[in-house]
């Protein structure tokens, strides 16, 4: 009895963590969405933007991108961590999605940039920081092909 009580709790325990890894893997999508005012962007498998900072370090070629945004600046516009390497939605170039080591984490890449949330994206009034100057540089959505978006940059 006591032996049959534990197998359920240990399959029960198994399922459980089955589920939560699954859960985890689905949030760790890329995916396009596209807004009138900048046009197909990239963000989260959940819709939130995803941004790059034009003080990082973009990897390309045998080059390793890197991040200077921590401590305030990470709290403002947290980094994008993984479980692994991102699955590419449609619309997203497999070829440019990658990661990165980051405190012994990986953070998300596209197209060798580190990839950021922005603290103030919430609901239906994201995007907010699209051309946001800050923490010596500036934040750029990503199109589809990895570039910046300039559709909707503010003056």
């Amino acid at each position: 009895m006591i032996r049959h009580g534990l197998a359920a709790m240990l399959i029960a325990a198994a399922t459980s963590l089955m589920l939560s890894q699954a859960a985890f893997a689905a949030e760790d999508g890329i995916t396009v969405v596209e807004s009138e005012k900048f046009g197909p962007y990239i963000a989260d498998s959940a819709g939130k933007p995803l941004y790059l900072f034009t003080s990082d370090k973009q990897g390309a070629g045998y080059a390793t991108p890197s991040s200077v945004c921590k401590d305030d600046c990470a709290t403002a516009w947290p980094p994008f961590m993984v479980g692994k390497s991102p699955a590419p939605g449609d619309g997203v170039k497999a070829h440019l999605v990658g990661t990165m080591n980051r405190s012994g984490k990986s953070q998300a890449t596209y197209n060798g940039w580190p990839l950021y949330y922005f603290i103030k994206d919430e609901g239906k009034d994201a995007p907010q920081g699209q051309d946001k100057h800050g923490f010596g540089g500036e934040w750029y959505l990503l199109t589809p092909d990895g570039e910046k978006v300039h559709e909707g940059d503010e003056d």
